[in-house]
């Protein structure tokens, strides 16, 4: 008798599900995506900017999204990982697709598979834009999962990408250069395209990459600026300028990204027009959270999803711009396969007192592991392990005083534990 399991009919039912279909989480390539997207007929018909990166590309994402919501499009945003819930992932006009759409999006791509084995990002990424092609959308941004050249959102042609930093990170399946990293993220690039990058010190590669495929580059510093103001920053580009205002993301490393944006958007004013007026009104209200993104107060906790050398030095450059009376306490988890060492060595001047757990996640490294690293790169450093985030969360909230603040940093499962402790806590308070 054949062992037939039940169609999933629940989102949560189908997210084991697709987490199971694949023996890899990861496995690059574009063959078996592209064939179930011929399948599934998938041939957008709005514009598609792409955004790649190291880090940034959630940033950008959300700046793109809300110029044109801004502007009265209708917006179809694919980005990931999530923090609290996979429906994050996928949104129209800035609304987490519900859970029944998400189950009939999963189910359409099911029957169109077949035998052939898709991962867990592959079935999502097939699933998201089988999803905006099911609504009258005017654009569409999709941020890129790993790499570039080899990721699944790569199937899709950009009408405009990308690419905002360039820095060592997932070095097993991109290289463990700049270059070579930067090659892999040009692969979004297409002819005839435009292109745009937001890393102040571009690869060659990347330059090379374009130039060899016949796409109009942009380069930040070279075709755009960034400049400073007493008022607020300006953008300038082939002789001019606009003044645009502060930013509601904290760090002035976001100015890049704002500046990527606004290129594009120029670019694409006379298919999608937008106004200055749109522009500033995204600009000032677009937050993200778990980038320098505060979650309580007394004490005050931020939390910040750094979890990679570069991102760690914004998130140390946040922290000196925003000083605080007391102590500031750490409460610390990180993936095993990541730089810690250049994660601690970025942060480490500016911490009082480390609370290190252990990060759930199958690669999750060990908090005594971290507490090795930490006490080899910062001997004087003063440190508690935890089984888990919410127990080190808890401590530095009951060391903490009203003049201390708490950085939760490390990765996205670190920044999500800690917004789901501090959510029950808070519920929990008669």
């Amino acid at each position: 008798m054949t062992n037939i399991k039940p169609k999933p009919t629940t989102a949560q039912q189908w997210l084991a599900y697709i987490e199971a279909q694949h023996p890899k989480a990861i496995a690059m390539g574009l063959d078996r995506v592209n064939a179930v997207a011929q399948k599934l007929q998938l041939e957008p018909a709005f514009p598609i900017i792409t955004v790649a990166g190291t880090n940034g590309k959630g940033s950008t994402c959300a700046l793109l999204s809300q110029v044109y919501l801004q502007a009265g499009y209708r917006v179809g945003c694919y980005t990931s990982p999530h923090l609290m819930r996979y429906n994050e992932r996928v949104r129209v006009n800035d609304i987490d697709i519900s859970d029944d759409d998400l189950c009939v999006a999963f189910d359409a791509i099911e029957q169109a598979r077949g035998d052939i084995a898709l991962t867990y990002f592959e079935i999502g990424t097939l699933a998201a834009m089988w999803h905006f092609c099911q609504n009258s959308l005017d654009i569409v941004i999709l941020e890129v999962g790993l790499g570039g050249r080899l990721d699944a959102v790569n199937i899709f042609s950009p009408t405009c990408s990308i690419v905002t930093t360039i820095d060592l990170d997932h070095m097993d399946y991109l290289g463990d250069t700049r270059e070579k990293i930067g090659f892999e993220k040009a692969g979004i690039f297409r002819e005839n395209a435009l292109a745009i990058c937001g890393d102040e010190n571009p690869p060659q590669s990347l330059i090379d990459h374009a130039a060899k495929i016949g796409t109009p580059l942009k380069l930040i510093n070279r075709d755009f600026t960034v400049t400073k103001t007493t008022q607020a920053w300006q953008y300038s580009a082939e002789g001019h300028e606009l003044l645009l205002p502060n930013l509601g993301m904290q760090g002035d490393f976001q100015l890049s990204n704002a500046a990527c944006v606004v290129c594009a958007t120029q670019y694409l004013n006379t298919i999608l027009p937008v106004s200055l007026a749109n522009i500033h009104e995204a600009f000032q209200t677009v937050t993200l959270i778990g980038r320098f993104y505060q979650i309580h107060t007394q004490p005050i906790i931020v939390v910040d999803v750094a979890h990679n050398p570069h991102a760690a030095v914004s998130l140390a450059h946040n922290l000196k711009a925003m000083p605080c009376a007391g102590k500031t306490f750490a409460v610390f988890a990180m993936l095993a396969d990541k730089d810690i060492d250049g994660v601690i060595h970025a942060v480490a001047p500016n911490i009082n007192q480390w609370f290190v757990a252990d990060n759930h996640s199958p690669r999750g490294a060990k908090a005594f592991d971290l507490n090795q690293r930490l006490i080899k790169n910062d001997p004087k450093s003063v440190t508690e392990l935890f089984a888990d985030v919410t127990s080190a969360l808890n401590a530095a909230c009951k060391t903490a005083t009203k003049n201390d603040r708490i950085i939760v940093f490390g990765s996205f499962y670190t920044v999500a534990d800690a917004m789901s402790t501090v959510l029950q806590n808070t519920t929990s308070t008669p």
